[in-house]
C-alpha cells in the first residue's frame, strides 16, 4: 500500500487517482500508524517552505519519515514542494528543511531574457543516469511544471533530471530510496501515467 501524506498542502487526490489508474493502492493519511506500514510513500505540495515543514512538525510526521525513509530505506517519491522540503534550505523560508539530499531551494532570479517566474507550463526534461523511474520512458519525456524556485544539488549524482529554464536545473533527484521531481506528474498525462506507473510497479 503507498500513503500519501496528508499535510494540508496540495491535491492528494488527484495523486491518489493517478496511482489507481495505473494499477497501484493508496490512502491518503496523516496517521503515524499507517504511514509505519507503508509500502511506499508519497509526500506532494503546493504552497510556501515553510508552511510546508511547520504543517509536518504540528502533524507530528517528522519523526517517522525520518524513521520510514532514512531507516527503513522504504521507497519515497516527493513531489514540487515534496522535492523541495527533502533539501536542508530554501530562500523562501527560515526552517531547515528535512535534509535527506544536500541541497538547497533557491529562488529563480530575474534573467535578462525575462523568462516569467513562475515556471509554469510544459517543459522537456533530459534523463542524467538510468533510473527505475524513467524505466521504458519515451524519449524526450515532456511534463507539467508551476514553480518559483528550484533545487541545487551539492551531488551531481543526485541529480536525475535536469530542465532548461534559461538554464538548467534539477528536475528531478533521485539517491538511494529517494526519489523527488519539480514537476506534477499527475498534471502530466501519458508521461506522468508512466512515471507513476513506474514508481508503483518498478520501484
Amino acid at each position: 500500500m503507498i500513503t500519501i501524506i496528508d499535510y494540508g498542502m496540495g491535491n492528494l487526490k488527484s495523486i491518489q487517482n493517478i496511482v489507481q489508474k495505473v494499477g497501484g493502492e493508496a490512502i491518503i493519511s496523516y496517521d503515524v500508524n499507517e504511514i509505519m506500514h507503508a509500502d511506499k510513500i508519497i509526500l506532494p505540495g503546493i504552497g510556501a517552505f515553510d508552511n510546508g515543514m511547520k504543517n509536518l512538525n504540528e502533524r507530528g510526521l517528522i519523526p517517522v519519515l525520518q524513521k520510514k525513509v532514512m531507516q527503513e530505506k522504504t521507497p519515497f517519491l516527493g513531489i514540487c514542494l515534496g522535492m523541495q522540503l527533502i533539501t536542508r534550505k530554501s530562500e523562501e523560508g527560515a526552517l531547515e528543511g528535512l535534509g535527506w539530499i544536500d541541497a538547497e531551494t533557491i529562488k529563480f532570479k530575474s534573467l535578462s531574457n525575462n523568462l516569467k517566474i513562475p515556471h509554469m507550463g510544459w517543459n522537456y526534461v533530459v534523463v542524467k543516469k538510468n533510473s527505475n523511474l524513467f524505466k521504458g520512458m519515451c524519449e524526450n519525456p515532456r511534463f507539467y511544471f508551476v514553480h518559483s524556485y528550484y533545487v541545487v544539488c551539492k551531488n551531481e549524482n543526485d541529480i536525475l533530471t535536469t530542465t532548461e529554464y534559461g538554464f538548467n536545473f534539477a528536475s528531478a533527484v533521485e539517491k538511494d530510496n529517494i526519489y523527488a521531481t519539480q514537476f506534477h506528474p499527475e498534471k502530466s498525462h501519458k508521461f506522468g501515467m508512466k512515471l507513476m506507473e513506474n514508481f508503483v510497479k518498478n520501484v
